[in-house]
């Protein structure tokens, strides 16, 4: 028995020089492996509808922004914009007769048609900033066929409002110059209708050619093709999903610590992140952000702790590590991968 006691003394002092020696290497860090490779993850739909001519785009290879991914047979959108451009042209030809054919018989007249042509300017002012997207295109077509039928009806008016002061004139009931006048509007207001048409068919050609466009569909970023679901010979809808593209240069790590290990943790603190895939092989990172919230707070069904039935769980937070430059050259990181994150906070 007496040979015993030296024995436990021992093993209980290692133990404590041992705990000891552990809280002291762990002091001022914080560790999880509650981790993960983040990366940005950009769909690529498609924006017109249309049989699939090829697909150039080979899986899991890195390509450049704007480089063509998909190509969909152009064909018919090719149609559409020579019977858009026809369409302008027609219109074009039938505003310049309206404009030739207006008489200008007075000031008042001419004030009149400066007032039409200046009110068909404006209407379709913003008709020319369809390039920006074939969603503005559209809402700028919308606005110009509005005006078309608003400059349409004004005319319409007009011309009843002269067949109206015929008779009164043939009676001599009103005077040559008001009939002028009313002759002189209704020629103004049937210009600027012409006017606005084609301000519309001009929106037309543009979205037809924003069509043709988006038949070659091009990487909007550097990275990787992945999750492609796409093949030549496949017809597409306006929208449907055809790939990713992953820039693998700007990954991240997202680290779901616990609640009780943020007290210290702060921006710009220093950070090892080891990869599950590779060995536990190390990388050097910083902290970049704390996020906003817990993770339960983002989640679909958000807990409610106003229920009373509340039982107190620790909460883990997103933080947000950035590697150091370099420290990824080949790309070997990939989303999703796992990993254990150790913040010094110290």
């Amino acid at each position: 028995m007496s040979k015993r006691v030296p024995i436990i003394i021992g093993v209980v002092v290692v133990l404590v020089v041992g705990i000891g020696a552990w809280m002291l290497l762990t002091a001022g860090r914080e560790a999880t492996d509650d981790a993960q490779v983040e990366a940005h993850v950009t769909p690529v739909a498609a924006r017109i509808g249309g049989t699939v001519l090829s697909v150039p785009a080979p899986d899991n290879q890195q390509v450049d922004a704007g480089t063509l991914l998909v190509q969909i047979d152009p064909r018919d959108y090719e149609i559409a914009l020579a019977h858009a451009e026809a369409e302008l042209a027609n219109t074009e030809a039938e505003a310049a007769a309206a404009r030739a054919d207006v008489p200008i018989t007075s000031a008042t007249a001419t004030g009149k048609v400066s007032n039409a042509r200046g009110g068909v300017a404006q209407a379709a002012a913003g008709i020319a900033e369809a390039e920006q997207g074939l969603e503005a295109a559209r809402a700028r077509l919308s606005t110009a066929q509005a005006r078309l039928r608003e400059q349409e009806a004004n005319a319409a008016k007009a011309v009843r409002d002269v067949e109206r002061l015929k008779p009164l004139l043939t009676k001599q009931e009103i005077p040559q110059q008001q009939f002028d006048a009313a002759t002189a509007d209704a020629e103004a207001r049937r210009a600027a209708a012409a006017e606005a048409r084609v301000k519309q068919a001009q929106a037309a050609v543009k979205q037809a050619q924003l069509n043709l466009e988006y038949a070659a569909v091009k990487s909007p970023v550097k990275g990787t093709v992945s999750k492609k679901s796409v093949e030549p010979g496949q017809v597409v809808q306006p929208g449907q999903p055809l790939m990713t593209v992953i820039p693998l240069d700007r990954v991240w790590i997202t680290a779901n610590f616990k609640e009780t290990q943020l007290a210290e943790m702060r921006p710009g603190q220093r950070v090892t992140v080891k990869v599950d895939a590779y060995g536990g092989h190390e990388f050097t990172a910083k902290v970049d952000s704390i996020a906003a919230a817990t993770g339960a707070r983002f989640s679909l069904l958000p807990p409610d702790n106003a229920t009373g039935n509340f039982v107190k769980v620790v909460q883990r937070v997103p933080v947000k590590i950035v590697l150091d430059e370099g420290q990824d050259r080949e790309h070997v990181l990939r989303p999703g991968m796992s990993v254990t994150s150790t913040v010094y906070t110290k």
